[in-house]
């Protein structure tokens, strides 16, 4: 039988002359990955390699500058709005997925508009994949902070997080809902590669945008039931922030899946290499 963990990481890979932060390492490997994955998707379907670094530069910003926005707003305007200043100090943490999802999305109209001339979905069908994958990463760099865990537990897996964040639980096994997290977006990973690579589904455009939109929101909706509240004015509210800023995303999923599967499959010739460049 499991014993409880008894969970006391440094949050610092290297404290010297300078700090890493596994959370920043996480970020920062998530988004390589990520960027290799679709270089690796945009030779595969013969789109101009010069469109990467432009659609990592719109990636990056939406998703700090909307999750920074996002915590900001969603979370604790009270203080933000007496002190507007601080939002630009992102090094003090506070950011939020939901409003990194928003940022991603505005990035990619912009992307669309001003350099792929395609339609956004096109860019949502591919980038959406690896998404997942850096989503499972920051996770694991919120495990490594002791931070964003669920309620007290006697399950065998708990984890007594010894720097935890939230004081009433500190010292308690708890959920490790980070992991829960982390699990649910690998998976969900691995569903969207073989949706790619194996069945051609963006072929049925908006249909792997729809199962990421709908598979990430769900599971993140259920797993804030074992979360602790973020802030203290969740405390007297049925659903959370979290789950309320879930639903709307959940829907939007459920309305391209259904939308895709409507529609009939269009022809894509794959010719596995760049084009050449036009210069």
């Amino acid at each position: 039988m499991l014993q409880y963990v008894l969970w006391d990481p440094n949050p610092l890979l290297i404290d010297s002359f300078i700090q890493v932060r596994w959370y920043s390492l996480m970020f920062a490997i998530g988004f390589w990955i990520g960027f290799n994955i679709v270089a690796k998707i945009f030779k595969h379907e013969g789109a101009p390699e010069r469109w990467l670094g432009t659609l990592l530069i719109w990636t990056v910003a939406g998703t700090v500058i909307g999750a920074r926005l996002g915590h900001c707003f969603f979370y604790e305007w009270s203080y933000y709005s007496q002190h507007p200043v601080e939002i630009l100090k992102i090094w003090h943490g506070g950011l939020a997925s939901h409003g990194g999802t928003i940022g991603v999305i505005l990035g990619v109209f912009c992307f669309s508009f001003f350099t792929s001339k395609r339609s956004p979905m096109w860019t949502f069908d591919r980038l959406v994949i690896p998404i997942a994958l850096v989503g499972a990463m920051i996770r694991f760099g919120n495990l490594m902070n002791s931070e964003i865990y669920g309620h007290p537990t006697d399950v065998p897996w708990a984890f007594i997080f010894v720097k935890g964040t939230d004081a009433a639980t500190r010292g308690l096994p708890c959920h490790p809902t980070q992991i829960y997290e982390s699990i649910a977006y690998l998976a969900l990973f691995v569903i969207l590669m073989w949706m790619y690579w194996k069945r051609n589904d963006e072929e049925r455009p908006g249909l792997i945008f729809g199962v990421f939109m709908t598979v990430l929101f769900t599971a993140r909706f259920f797993i804030e039931f074992l979360k602790n509240d973020q802030e203290a004015f969740e405390a007297d509210m049925v659903l959370n922030m979290g789950q309320l800023l879930s639903i709307p995303f959940i829907i939007i999923g459920v309305f391209f899946w259904i939308r895709a599967l409507r529609r009939p499959r269009i022809h894509i010739d794959f010719p596995n290499a760049f084009p050449p460049d036009k210069k």
